[in-house]
């Protein structure tokens, strides 16, 4: 009798296990899936939505299956002040765009990124990582932005028209077209323009109809947007750096587990180093391209254009006072750090 009973416990016993053990499996099979909209402005042949292609793949790749990137190219999706909008509002949704649309948020962002601070890709790059930035960063997660990078350059931005231009004078009466950001339109004012703001893929018609007569873009944006059949002269005022943010929600962000939030993260990183070697690299051979299409690059008088721009950092009260002073200080630090080999 005792061993009968052993052997229905034991029964009894095993099944449990195996039931359990089935149940286990069954819920481990059954994650629910994070679909994210990715948005940006930039089409599809330039270097910023091709690195982006790359950071989809990957991303859904590693995740197997518990995370859906879509990427949306060539403004389908609300972007700029609608996309940071989405952010806002706590959507699933990463922005890739402009620095200027975290500036509404938090405006020391357009100080960091003004015209006519930095002269090189790695200045940029070592006050992105500064205390500076950082507090910024900081400040922007406080209001519901999760910065992923700060870092997806796409070149210097210069002066495209149909003029030759060497001062500011030259600029005197042109219709240059701006992202709807104030940073951008004081810089062009101060250049001497006349700033019309527009979404940038109107920007083709725009300068077909002669609604405006030129704007500003970086050589990669330019000959990837084809803009050279409309304008056929660059002046290398290099102004601005032509740089977009990463932002994700962060109500999404925070609805991640901690293994979801590694891989995108690693994989905007890797897609911020895979789009910066491919910048780097392109942007010799598209501006040798462009002059074989005919477009002429010309130098300024970059002295004239720095005096001119100066007001700019006078005309925002928003700004923390003295930050114009900071980023120049840790800019003197930066040179000093690179020209020794730190």
């Amino acid at each position: 009798m005792k061993k009968f009973l052993s052997l229905v416990f034991l029964s009894i016993f095993t099944f449990v296990l195996v039931a359990c053990g089935g149940e286990k499996k069954e819920a481990t099979e059954k994650v629910e899936k994070k679909v994210i909209k990715v948005s940006t402005k930039f089409v599809d042949d330039e270097q910023t939505a091709k690195s982006l292609v790359k950071v989809v793949e990957a991303v859904n790749k590693r995740s197997n299956g518990s995370l859906e990137l879509q990427l949306f190219t060539s403004g389908t999706l609300p972007y700029g002040k609608d996309g940071m909008e989405q952010i806002m509002n706590g959507a699933d949704w990463i922005l890739v765009d402009g620095i200027n649309f975290l500036g509404d948020h938090i405006p020391d962002y357009n100080a960091v990124t003004g015209p006519f601070l930095y002269q090189s890709f790695e200045e940029y790059f070592r006050m992105m990582k500064s205390p500076l930035v950082q507090d910024l960063n900081a400040q922007a997660y406080e209001k519901g932005i999760k910065i992923l990078s700060l870092d997806w350059v796409f070149g210097f931005r210069n002066m495209v028209t149909n003029k030759v231009i060497v001062t500011p004078d030259d600029m005197k009466g042109l219709k240059v077209r701006v992202p709807t950001s104030q940073l951008y339109t004081y810089t062009m004012e101060a250049m001497g323009a006349s700033p019309v703001a527009m979404p940038y893929p109107d920007t083709y018609a725009a300068l077909q109809q002669k609604v405006i007569d030129g704007l500003e873009s970086s050589v990669m944006s330019y000959y990837g947007t084809k803009q050279y059949e409309n304008v056929k002269n660059v002046a290398r005022t290099r102004h601005l750096l032509g740089v977009s943010a990463v932002s994700i929600s962060r109500k999404c962000w925070e609805s991640l587990t901690d293994e979801q939030r590694t891989i995108i993260q690693e994989e905007f990183d890797k897609g911020t180093a895979d789009n910066l070697a491919e910048t780097e690299k392109l942007e010799k051979q598209y501006e040798e391209e462009l002059v074989k299409l005919g477009v002429q690059f010309n130098d300024v008088d970059a002295e004239a254009f720095n005096k001119a721009a100066a007001v700019v950092f006078t005309q925002f009260p928003k700004w923390t006072p003295g930050v114009y002073d900071k980023i120049m200080e840790n800019l003197a630090q930066i040179r000093e750090d690179i020209k020794n080999g730190k």
